[in-house]
């Protein structure tokens, strides 16, 4: 397909709301259409106010849509955010028409659905308005809707529980024993790039020591830390005690409310290791099954069963985590709704305080075969979350944050449920960019959050464990400009 724009620049927004809806297409832009399927995008402005108009061509069928709004008056950023939903919206009108039925979350593309509604709240909305909102004006359904303001109610409850000093920390291990076929995170497998652990650890410990010493001097307090990957517990039980006494030692932890790690992988899992998490003061796992399929299992490259899942869990009881958290991903390779089905009931049946739902999501970069595989889900899918949210619901869990990826089978979402009062403190606070969270290791992300103005500065280290481990002198550096942005 190609596409113009015409009176703007905003290519991304024309490419985001085209891929959101037709998300098998290649796009090129071009200085003019001809035939074949196509999009024209123009916006225009006179005395102040703004139009936006989108001409589609799909299958022969020409449809057009217009929209307009006000933009006197407002400052550049609030007047980009006007013309960026204009442009979008009116590709989103006219487009919709040709399709066999709309996307459930409407003309919504971002990450953070439940941040939007957040802030048509604060704005003076009521709940039930923001609702009304998100379905009149962005088509959102209303099981999405329902989710939304859900999950925007909790980011609410738990942002009064923030104060202006304090902050959470992620610690990346961007190891795992295989990598799962699906998987578009940093990590390496312990065959490729095990010889780098000790040296990765040592860097790490370094840049933690490092991280610690600005907090202090920035007085700062942690209220969070949440240990990812990769898999954590790809370290054995000595490297991960070394890692948790170091973070111990080096940061205040007498204001922690939470502490988790992702155990993920349960042919990691020891009873050793889980007494090493549990005497650094760990109340938090996530063991990660994906499947209770061991078909699927096998297919996507896991290297361990469904009985290892129920094993590893009943062992992270005994250690005496009373919080778990236990992950699933919809649309997996051999996966139906119907084995899905089997998999929710078996987790509710052990009762972890967490499950979170997620969609499978196709690499960025994948070709149009695994694009139109992932699309051609779009029903199977909606049959997994619909059915999971019904049976987690029956069973006593309501949905607590929510997230979207690109490139989701279905353009769906991924959704953490959980028992009343189990809300994982860290994911909220991250997904709704609720407080300045610090990142340490490789790939890691570190945002520092203005909570009185909304905005956000962010510093990346080094995406690869080599890169990291070479990049050592200079870690704290972009971390020190977060903390410290006037110096």
């Amino acid at each position: 397909m190609v596409y113009t724009m015409e009176g703007h620049a905003l290519k991304h927004a024309v490419e985001e709301m085209l891929f959101h809806l037709l998300p098998t297409i290649t796009l090129t832009r071009v200085d003019a259409v001809e035939d074949g399927d196509w999009c024209r995008s123009i916006l225009t402005e006179t005395d102040g106010q703004a139009q936006a108009k989108a001409i589609v061509c799909l299958d022969g069928m020409v449809r057009e849509s217009v929209r307009s709004a006000s933009v006197a008056g407002l400052q550049p950023l609030d007047y980009k955010r006007t013309v960026t939903e204009l442009v979008k919206t009116t590709v989103y009108d006219a487009v919709v028409p040709a399709l066999q039925q709309p996307p459930v979350w409407g003309s919504l593309t971002g990450v953070r659905p439940a941040k939007l509604a957040r802030g048509l709240i604060e704005r003076g909305m009521s709940r039930g308005e923001t609702a009304e909102y998100l379905r009149e004006h962005f088509h959102v359904s209303p099981a999405r809707t329902a989710l939304t303001i859900r999950a925007a109610a909790t980011a609410m409850e738990l942002d009064r529980a923030i104060g202006p000093d304090d902050i959470s920390l992620y610690v990346g291990i961007p190891f795992c024993p295989s990598r799962c076929y699906y998987c578009s995170f940093v990590s390496s497998t312990t065959a490729q790039s095990g010889h780098l652990i000790e040296p990765y650890l040592d860097t790490l410990c370094r840049e933690i020591e490092e991280t610690a010493a600005l907090v202090r001097e920035a007085g700062k307090r942690v209220q969070s830390v949440y240990i990812g990957g990769g898999t954590p517990t790809t370290l054995d039980e000595k490297q991960l005690a070394r890692l948790l006494a170091v973070l111990e030692k080096s940061f205040d932890f007498s204001a922690l409310r939470e502490y988790t790690v992702e155990a993920g992988r349960p042919d990691t899992i020891t009873p050793e290791k889980l007494a090493a998490l549990r005497a650094a003061g760990v109340g938090r796992v996530s063991i990660n099954p994906q499947s209770m399929e061991d078909a699927v299992l096998a297919a996507i490259g896991r290297r361990h069963s469904a009985q290892d899942v129920l094993c590893a869990y009943q062992e992270a009881r005994r250690a005496g985590f009373d919080a778990i958290n236990m992950d699933v991903i919809a649309g997996l390779t051999g996966d139906t709704a119907d084995s899905f089905a089997r998999t929710i009931d078996t987790l509710i049946g052990l009762a972890p305080e967490n499950i979170t739902v997620h969609t499978l999501a196709i690499k960025r970069g994948a070709d149009l075969t695994d694009k139109a595989a992932a699309s051609a889900q779009r029903d199977t899918v909606s049959r997994m979350l619909d059915g999971a949210a019904q049976a987690l619901q029956t069973a006593g869990y309501g949905p607590y944050y929510l997230y979207r990826q690109k490139f989701t089978a279905g353009g769906f979402e991924n959704v953490g449920w959980c028992k009343p009062d189990t809300e994982c403190f860290y994911n909220v606070t991250m997904m709704e960019e609720l407080q300045t969270i610090l990142s340490l290791g490789a790939g890691g992300v570190s945002k520092r959050v203005e909570r009185a103005t909304g905005w956000i500065g962010r510093t990346n280290n080094p995406k690869y464990p080599l890169e990291y481990i070479r990049a050592a002198d200079r870690l704290a550096d972009g971390k020190r400009k977060l903390l410290f942005p006037k110096q």
